[in-house]
């Protein structure tokens, strides 16, 4: 005859009884359950499977007051794990239900406790709350909660429309917001812009008339050293004129030669008072 025998999953944990007695808790594994012999007695054995994952309860459709006398409809969700089998199933007759309960009325003081504002604008306060007034308590019958969230929330329908009344005044106020300061934006980069332009032009006209001085000035430097080199040359051909007369009436004679081939030209001749020309023209 085979042994019988239960397999418990890693998901799961085993409080293994012997004759309605508790001996121990069991891990994931095989076990083999020991049989009845022919002759005596041999303790009958049981094994109660606990779940220990992480799981999700929610607390339906919970109708409460708050502080300033506004019903609300609220639902919550609790994320919870069993960290003991042993006191789950031995402290509490269902530890489910009895978490649910826990967690009702610890949503029901704290947002009692709230005004419909601040449920509005903090609901981590009330996960904050449900965390702080259950956790000691479901530590006592082995169950941890993860987390507690606001689900859903449901208004008076008059109190509905004035809140979505507000929600559409917001959004529109939200989006007149970013109008203006996509237009102030637009208005800041335009005037950088016209800003920047200015300085750039400001800067190509200083290197303009900086270029330009440069130029004039190299310009005065070129024709002072053209003109000092004409006197230079003036002086030469003075210098030259001076220590041989010779040269001097030739280029004289060149001039006259010039001068006569052209038809209007008029020369002018001084004499003086022995009758001969004078160079002067006196």
């Amino acid at each position: 005859m085979p042994k019988k025998e239960i397999i418990i999953k890693d998901t799961h944990r085993g409080l293994w009884y012997e004759d309605g007695v508790l001996t121990r808790t069991v891990e994931a594994g095989r076990y083999e359950l020991p049989e009845q012999p022919w002759f005596g007695r041999r303790p009958q054995v049981e094994v109660a499977l606990v779940d220990v994952r992480e799981r999700e309860l929610t607390i339906k459709g919970q109708e409460i007051l708050t502080s300033d006398k506004v019903a609300i409809r609220v639902s919550i969700i609790v994320q919870f794990r069993v960290t003991d089998p042993r006191a789950a199933m031995h402290e509490v007759e269902k530890y489910e239900d009895r978490l649910y309960s826990d967690v009702q009325l610890a949503a029901r003081r704290s947002l009692a406790s709230m005004t419909l504002e601040e449920i509005l604008t903090n609901r981590n306060r009330l996960s904050e709350d449900i965390l702080s007034d259950v956790k000691e308590i479901a530590g006592r019958y082995g169950v941890a909660i993860v987390r507690a969230d606001v689900k859903d929330l449901v208004f008076p329908g008059n109190l509905q429309e004035i809140m979505n009344k507000v929600l559409a005044a917001e959004r529109m106020s939200q989006a007149q917001l970013v109008e203006a300061r996509t237009k102030a934006q637009t208005q800041q980069i335009e005037a950088q812009a016209k800003a920047e332009m200015k300085r750039i032009d400001a800067e190509a006209q200083a290197v303009a008339q900086r270029l330009q001085a440069q130029a004039d000035a190299e310009s005065l430097r070129i024709k002072g050293e053209t003109e000092i080199a004409a006197f230079r040359q003036s002086e030469q051909a003075a210098a030259a004129f001076a220590a041989n007369p010779a040269l001097l009436r030739l280029r004289e004679l060149e001039a006259l030669k010039d001068l006569a081939k052209a038809s209007n030209a008029r020369i002018y001749i001084g004499f003086d008072k022995y009758g001969l020309p004078r160079a002067d023209g006196e």
